[in-house]
């Protein structure tokens, strides 16, 4: 049934805005917030195997640990806002071997880095998660170099990944990165101050998370 009102004057206008917030409001629960869900939460760690530092504007592997891990907790529960829904308070990298016969040591800085959750693919139960704050301090023999995101001590380098609830493997989106090598010294050209840098490598959870959205 089609129902046709003849408005008149400021009596037309008022009862257009009136339409139009209605309208408005019903959109709103579409516009919310994404909320999500965490279990078990606590205390957790990352071990991850191979994990590389790449300069991403000349495609150079940097070095390859052949292990790392890492160390946080997260919010447990319902209806949790995907921002700083966890923290990464600690990050060991071992054996960390690069071309040049160049052997790194990998000191993390700022700690302790946060970690949010950004969007959910419901179909492959895949989230797309953020690490901020990442700072690391680089050094080998003749060689060192800041990696941080808008300078040497910004402490705010970042990088995405994506991570599948249970005992599947999470892994960087390294061309998320947000990082760069800042006050480069020796290195003999393999990296300059200024390029790209991005992390690369997969991991598992322990305990195994599910995380998901809503």
């Amino acid at each position: 049934m089609r129902i046709v009102t003849k408005l008149r004057g400021a009596g037309a206008f008022l009862a257009a805005a009136a339409v139009a917030a209605t309208v408005s409001l019903g959109a709103g629960p579409a516009a919310a917030a994404m909320t999500w869900s965490v279990h078990p939460g606590g205390p957790f760690s990352m071990a991850f195997g191979k994990t590389g530092l790449t300069d991403l504007t000349t495609s150079t592997v940097i070095f390859t640990c052949s292990s790392s891990e890492a160390g946080g907790t997260l919010r447990s529960g319902s209806g949790l806002s995907g921002t700083d829904l966890g923290s990464i308070s600690g990050w060991s990298f071992k054996a960390c071997a690069g071309p040049l016969g160049l052997t790194f040591s990998v000191k993390p800085g700022g700690l302790p880095w946060k970690l949010s959750f950004l969007s959910y693919n419901s179909t492959s139960h895949t989230a797309t998660g953020q690490i901020t704050g990442i700072h690391l301090a680089l050094a080998a023999s003749g060689c060192s170099a800041v990696v941080d995101g808008t300078g040497p001590n910004a402490l705010n380098g970042s990088e995405k990944f994506q991570f599948h609830s249970g005992t599947h493997p999470g892994k960087f989106l390294p061309s998320s990165s947000t990082m760069h090598f800042y006050n480069v010294s020796g290195c003999s050209g393999l990296i300059h101050s200024g390029d790209r840098a991005a992390l690369t490598g997969s991991f598992t959870i322990s305990p195994a998370q599910t995380i998901t959205s809503p």
